[in-house]
């Protein structure tokens, strides 16, 4: 796999803090995003306006560009940065892109709720790139974090280690650390599911309830976490690991969490609607609560708490009820 050169699609936080880290080792890094204004903006003062701002690139490290034909076409590696809930938008209608020959990497952490799949298995079935091809970029880690030069922790997963550990090379530097796994579809299903269980965090903050609480849930929901990724893809992991427990716990409590913020509106009061106005960001435990549940009617699986998310969510029943019966439930 060619990795000195390589493509980065999105233009968020999370990837903002990825073409930070890829900057340090890779010789050019090809940077879409759907805004014009943006990458017009980027390309000439070498910074993002709106997301980590702070974070200044080296003019001669990046490109960027609106052209994601040309952006894709410019190197081996592409690397998913997206939110998944607009992965359809970029993706859904561009038979054009040759992606069965790339090496894909998501670092979308979410599932494409139009299709309740997986990035792995969207891009396998919408393009034909091969499973081996691809992997994911997970975490503990927070952009806000990247951002700040903190010590930070990647999981890169992928079925061929040998193209997990050439992107692990790319993005470690003084304050990443990173490992390599072999569990593709544990790991992503994962990250999508802690994102339901931050959002349930924040709800019980919202409604008043304490750490010694908190404890019991996430250690519940590490549980589900195993229960459900074993049923789906049963292959020998530890789920105490860092890409697992380590990304659950950092999304669950950090201040920087997305899903954890709306979830606590919504504890408090706000509807989901004018949470996700307020926030205006992508909380993806949102999308991924409804998915899972789908997905869920062929395995029934024990998903307690990611049930009573749905529900609040979806099927609009009052968070202080849901929670007190699900509060039961836990051990």
């Amino acid at each position: 796999m060619d990795t000195k050169e390589i493509s980065v699609i999105g233009g968020g936080s999370w990837a903002t803090a990825i073409v930070k880290m890829l900057s340090n080792h890779a010789d050019k890094v090809h940077w879409w995003m759907r805004d014009p204004d943006k990458a017009h903006y980027i390309n000439k003062y070498m910074h993002n306006p709106r997301y980590l701002s702070a974070v200044q690139f080296e003019r001669d490290k990046i490109e960027v560009s609106t052209d994601l034909t040309e952006i894709i076409s410019k190197s081996d590696t592409v690397v998913i940065a997206t939110p998944s809930a607009f992965l359809m938008d970029v993706f859904g209608d561009r038979d054009n892109l040759d992606l069965a020959s790339k090496t894909i990497f998501s670092a979308v952490k979410g599932i494409v709720p139009e299709v309740h799949q997986i990035p792995a298995r969207f891009f396998h079935k919408r393009f034909g790139t091969p499973y081996e091809q691809i992997g994911i970029i997970s975490g503990p880690c927070h952009a806000e974090e990247v951002a700040l030069e903190r010590l930070s922790y990647l999981t890169i997963a992928c079925q061929d280690e040998n193209r997990a550990q050439a992107l692990a090379d790319l993005l470690e530097c003084r304050y990443i650390k990173t490992s390599v796994s072999d569990d593709l579809f544990g790991t992503e299903l994962s990250a999508i599911l802690k994102n339901i269980y931050a959002v349930a965090s924040g709800i019980f903050h919202g409604l008043g309830y304490g750490d010694n609480f908190q404890a019991v849930l996430i250690s519940n929901a590490l549980q589900e976490i195993e229960r459900f990724v074993d049923a789906l893809n049963p292959i020998h992991r530890d789920v105490k690991s860092s890409a697992y427990l380590g990304d659950l716990l950092v999304t669950a409590y950090s201040q920087f969490s997305r899903n954890r913020t709306f979830g606590n509106m919504v504890g408090k009061g706000y509807s989901v609607m004018s949470a996700q106005m307020e926030m205006n960001m992508t909380a993806e435990g949102y999308y991924a609560a409804k998915s899972i549940i789908k997905i869920n009617e062929k395995f029934e699986v024990d998903i307690p708490i990611a049930t009573a998310v749905y529900r609040i969510l979806y099927e609009k029943i009052s968070p202080a009820v849901e929670m007190r019966i699900l509060a039961d439930k836990l051990t």
